[in-house]
């Protein structure tokens, strides 16, 4: 099935390529304007963007909302992950003021919203999650965002998820759980 992916994230757009094998993840048009991210839940954001590209491209799509969640800073920076040290922060910026933040081995939480939208608009969530710590020397450098000082509870090494294997990472991560519940609808 040909999806048409919500972003403008590259990095997004191969992560869902390789999750969401046998079905075929189009970029989203450059005349798309996708709605701001506003809403006060990673599921509301998700659905508002893959509505938004159906309806704009008369294709089914999909569209995740996904960040981090850090305990000791009760659950920031959560929806605003993406922004969370300024409206047009960089990866870097946003992780160094995580790192400012949180204690060094406080509990973090990947979430993932990952939004379906048919062509006649119905719409479907799936979540995942994936639990870890934060190391406060980051390394790595696969992956993106938070990734280089997550150390995820899966990996006993104590590797950070900017260190695994693609296919490692995608065993584990919120994106890689919430994409496998996603498949199970599309592959019925």
């Amino acid at each position: 099935m040909k999806l048409v992916l919500a972003t403008r994230n590259a990095h997004k757009l191969r992560e869902f390529a390789s999750l969401l094998p046998g079905h075929e993840i189009a970029e989203l048009p450059g005349d798309v304007i996708l709605p701001p991210e506003t809403a006060d839940t990673f599921a509301a954001n998700a659905i508002e963007k893959a509505r938004t590209a159906a309806r704009a491209t008369g294709l089914p799509a999909i569209a995740d909302d996904s960040g981090i969640e850090a305990a000791a800073l009760g659950g920031a920076p959560g929806v605003r992950s993406a922004r969370y040290a300024g409206a047009h922060a960089t990866d870097a910026e946003n992780l160094a003021k995580l790192l400012r933040e949180a204690p060094a081995g406080s509990p973090l939480r990947y979430v993932c919203a990952l939004a379906y939208v048919d062509a006649e608009g119905g719409a479907h969530v799936f979540e995942g999650s994936c639990s870890g710590t934060l190391d406060p020397n980051p390394r790595g450098d696969g992956g993106f965002g938070y990734d280089p000082a997550f150390l995820p509870d899966d990996i006993a090494e104590g590797r950070t998820m900017a260190e695994l294997a693609p296919t490692e990472k995608d065993a584990i991560s919120h994106r890689g759980r919430a994409a496998r519940q996603l498949l199970v609808l599309l592959d019925s």
